[in-house]
This record gives C-alpha cells, structure tokens and sequence, in this order.
C-alpha cells in the first residue's frame, strides 16, 4: 500500500507538502504530472493534473527519492504546491482516486523508516521532541538526541554485555573446554565497568526530561501575599483574578514560559492559612503538596505582614527562593526576623519594582541546579526504567561467587542487555510506538 498526507501546517500558507511513499509512488506521480521522473533528489518544475479529467490543479515542483536511498526506505517523492486549502484538498483527492493509494496515519511516515531500520527508536523520540519544541533549550535537546550520539553510546554498552554474554554462554556449552584462567575477573571487571557508566547517566538530575516536560516552579504563600499579581506579570496576562477578599485562588493556576530557553511550568497556589472551609483547605493542601514536590519553590510573603508561622519550615529547603512583596509599603518598623538570615528580595508587583532582579534569580538558581550539557542522555522516563531495570539484572549477575555459577545466571545477563536494548528500540518496542506515533503529525 503507498501512502500521503500533507507534511505541513492545515493552514494556509505559501507552500504546502505533500508527501507520497510506497510501491505505487512512481504511478501515482505519471498520473498526476504526466512527465518523466527527475533526477533523484532534484527539484523539478511541472504541472499537476486530476488523473480522472486532466483538469490542471496547480503547477509546483516535485521531488524524488528512490527507495531504498529515502526517509522511508521505499519510492519516495514530494510536491511542493501552493497551499491554499483548495489546491491542497484538490491534489489529496486526486491521490486518493488512484488505486492502492491511502492517506496515511499519525506518524506512519516515521514508522515505515523505524521497519526498515532508516531510524530508531532514540530517534523516532527525538524528532518528537523536535516538532514539539517550544524552547532553544529544548530544540538543543532533541537535535542532539537526534545526532546519532546518544544512540551510539548505548550501542557501545550493549555490545560489551553482549561480548560478556558470548563468554558465559561459551563456558556453559563448552564446559569441557579450556577457557582463560582470568575470564572471571575480567568478567567482573567489565560489568562493574558498564555498571558504573549507566550510573553516571541515570545521576543527571533528570535534566533531559525536565528539559522536555518543563522545570515546575510553585508560587506559594499566605493569602493575599500577591501571588495571583506576580504570576499575571510573569506570564504577561491576566491568567489568575486578583481580589483583596482572601481566599480568592483555590484551584492551581498553570502557565508556561520561556526563561532563558528554559522551558518552565510555573503555578499559583491557594494562600495558605488556617481555615475551616473545607474546599479551602483542600485547596492549602494541595498548594503544600505541589510546593514540595517542584524544582523551585517561590515562597512570597507580604511586606505588611511578614510574620508568619505554620508552613515556612515545612516548605523552606535548598530550592527556595524567598521573596517579600509590596515594598511600596513598607513601614519604617519593618523587620525581617521570621526569616532570619535566610536570603530574600524586596519587590513590588503593583510598582514593578525591582521585579528583573527577581527574574534574573530565577534563571541563575535554575542554571546553577540544573546545569545543561551534551552528555545528557535520558529525556524520558522509559529510558531511566530500563537503565535501572539493566543494572538491577547486572548486580543479580554479579553476586555470583565463581564461573559455575555462571550457567544460572546467564538468564540475569540476557535481560540485562534485553533492558539496554529496548532504550534503542532494539527489541519490544510496538507498545512504545504506539504512544509515540499518537503525537505526530498526519505527514510525519
């Protein structure tokens, strides 16, 4: 079966593309234009026609890549046509006349490449990671997922546990044979080794996938602290109502934002105080439970009334950052004791005052935690389950006291490099697929 889809935006545009791959991609393209195929990878000009009346629809140029030499690996070819929606539906149902022709599925383009081994699995993620990117951090992220590195890397390790597999699997068929009297060491040597290098790639702070889903930050505070203020001015728009009455914000209030190219989910919480409404109090606690579990918490406090009890010592930790509003009104018996010598910054969200120190913090505590480079390797928490799952296997392998041993633990190797393999996509992948295809688009 050959399949298309339009590979752009739905929207109209200069340009749209049309993308046709299978078997029936060469027919498909004499129906439609009526002239010899170009060059492989050339553009060439040419009119497209209705196969069923010749009617002209639109003149644009064509691109063809010759399976195996493609994306897919099959006769692949591209038109690159005006894109109002009427040229486009036009062309979409004249390739759907032509017989063993479809339109394809969410992702079926990527999926037909990943079959015939022109990607895998690390990359069929990233290029997720790519369309879906909203930030610089993120596009970096995804380009160098896409680069070929990371997947190498795991490569390298699964062909070491591989190698070690062959020499348990040689001692166990030929239990006869004279084997090097130091295979065991090395042996052991070399799974302490790769045990070591997955241990530096999970103890990244899980970097990759904040950079993916986004750093949480959570605004929490006491009632009218100005914490619905402060989340307005951050995300440039009214997103959260603001009222003197206390009590306003019960439900958690989510924005993204771009700061620094990195990518971050910032929430406004109830005001906590006590109270005997019960939806309130709901409200309070959920506040404290997204407090604690955030990678930043921004705890605001209001300048008149700085003295407060109850929550600070169960939110206050090492990815706090302690802020006092409503400077403008400061009195001149104004004190910070409740705090201590805990460092903070004065601002006043309806004066704007001083509130670019209070950005720049932010970026400078999120650069200092969550410090970016090009050995990341995980984005995704399948890839930190089956490093996990490798290395669990490994030490079961490990606690083997000789090479007779070995034999009943050969099955704790297969699955330890099972484990490596499906970060890759190497084996068990189908179910993977499914969840990432769902989030392509249709000419993906």
């Amino acid at each position: 079966m050959t399949i298309f889809a339009l590979s752009t935006g739905s929207n109209k545009s200069g340009i749209a593309i049309i993308r046709i791959s299978g078997p029936e991609t060469k027919r498909a393209l004499s129906k439609l234009t009526k002239i010899k195929l170009p060059n492989p990878k050339e553009a060439k000009l040419c009119k497209i026609y209705n196969p069923e009346n010749n009617e002209l629809l639109d003149q644009g140029m064509l691109l063809w890549f010759p399976g195996p030499n493609s994306y897919t690996g099959e006769d692949l070819a591209e038109f690159h046509i005006h894109g109002s929606n009427a040229v486009v539906s036009a062309l979409l149902r004249s390739l759907s006349k032509i017989e063993n022709c479809r339109l394809a599925e969410p992702g079926e383009f990527t999926k037909i490449a990943f079959e015939n081994g022109k990607i895998n699995l690390l990359n069929i993620e990233a290029l997720s990671d790519l369309i879906s990117s909203e930030t610089d951090l993120q596009r970096r992220q995804a380009i160098n997922l896409l680069s070929g590195k990371v997947s190498k890397k795991y490569e390298e390790l699964r062909n070491r546990l591989l190698k070690i597999l062959a020499n348990v699997e040689a001692k166990i068929d030929f239990p006869d044979e004279d084997l090097p009297k130091d295979i065991l060491k090395n042996i052991k040597n070399e799974t302490h080794d790769i045990i070591k290098i997955i241990n530096s790639i999970l103890n990244d702070n899980k970097v990759g996938e904040k950079i993916r889903n986004g750093f949480k930050i959570v605004i929490v505070g006491p009632t009218n602290a100005g914490k619905s203020s402060l989340l307005n001015y951050l995300s440039k728009r009214e997103v959260a109502i603001v009222s003197e009455i206390e009590g306003t914000t019960r439900d958690t209030i989510e924005v993204s934002l771009n700061l620094d190219g990195y990518p971050v989910l910032i929430s406004d919480t109830a005001g906590i105080r006590e109270t005997n409404d019960q939806i309130e109090k709901k409200g309070v606690q959920i506040a404290i439970d997204k407090a604690q579990n955030a990678d930043m918490k921004i705890i605001l406090l209001d300048a008149k009334n700085p003295h407060f009890k109850g929550f600070f010592d169960q939110l206050y930790d090492e990815n706090s950052l302690i802020v006092i509003n409503k400077s403008d009104l400061i009195s001149d018996d104004f004190d910070t004791n409740s705090i201590g010598s805990l460092e903070h910054i004065l601002i006043s969200v309806r004066e704007e005052t001083n509130l670019n120190t209070f950005v720049e913090e932010i970026k400078k505590k999120l650069k200092h935690k969550f410090a970016i480079n090009e050995n990341i390797l995980i984005s995704r928490e399948r890839h930190r389950h089956n490093l996990e799952k490798c290395i669990s296997h490994l030490k079961i392998f490990l606690e083997k006291k000789s090479i007779n041993e070995f034999d009943k633990a050969a099955e704790d190797l297969r699955l330890a490099t099972r484990y490596l393999g499906r970060v890759v996509g190497d084996v068990d992948v189908e179910e993977v697929l499914g969840k990432i295809f769902n989030d392509f688009c249709i000419g993906k």
